[in-house]
């Protein structure tokens, strides 16, 4: 299948909710692409990833989560590839699959301003184009000179990325697993079928303290 443009969104989703949903749907609409794909980690090579029910888990949560939505689908290539999972191989994968696609990389204002401590940022950025969610208080500034001190001048940083103005969801991933060690619903954070599945397969069951 011939695809014009993709958005790649990746993540943890430990659990997938309804706000990484949302992310997902602004920046299909906003950006005119063909498809947005939840990615998840196998293994986050910057962080732990705290009550993890595994990546297999964390993949059919996704979908679940985008079962029937147009547009979006989850993606398995890091879960399959396994190990640490680096962006940039991933783009460069899928680059291979669809060479003449637009890509364009989705991420938070403060993943952005992280960009300059991940694996080969610059061929990253010369792979995919960046599209940032912006929250409040986020300031593009930061963002562009994350982009600057990676060598790409001010000009060229403005129009390889966008910003996205959404209005903020209010729920996270470790929101969802507190609710669920305490017993209470969360069919509103995540959708009834990621719900169920977490009910089903006992996940995040574990005392609170043990998910911070």
């Amino acid at each position: 299948m011939t695809v014009q443009s993709l958005g790649i969104l990746g993540g943890t989703f430990n659990p997938p909710h309804l706000g990484h949903l949302a992310v997902a749907l602004h920046a299909r609409h906003d950006l005119a692409l063909e498809r947005v794909l939840l990615m998840p980690v196998h293994t986050p090579p910057h962080k732990t990833t705290g009550a993890d029910p595994g990546p297999e888990h964390r993949l059919r949560m996704c979908e679940l989560a985008v079962g029937g939505v147009e547009g979006l689908a989850a993606c398995g290539l890091e879960v399959e590839r396994g190990g640490a999972s680096y962006t940039v191989d991933t783009l460069r994968a899928i680059h291979a699959k669809h060479p003449d696609a637009r890509l364009k990389f989705i991420v938070g204002a403060d993943t952005a301003r992280t960009l300059g401590s991940w694996h080969e940022p610059a061929r990253l950025l010369e792979l995919a184009s960046l599209a940032v969610a912006m929250r409040r208080g986020s300031a593009r500034e930061d963002v562009l000179d994350t982009l600057a001190a990676l060598g790409a001048p001010g000009r060229r940083a403005q129009a390889d990325v966008r910003f996205l103005e959404m209005d903020p969801v209010d729920v996270s991933s470790s929101m969802v697993r507190e609710r669920v060690a305490r017993a209470e619903p969360i069919d509103e954070l995540v959708g009834a079928d990621v719900a169920g599945y977490i009910a089903e397969h006992g996940l995040y069951r574990a005392p609170i303290e043990a998910l911070r």
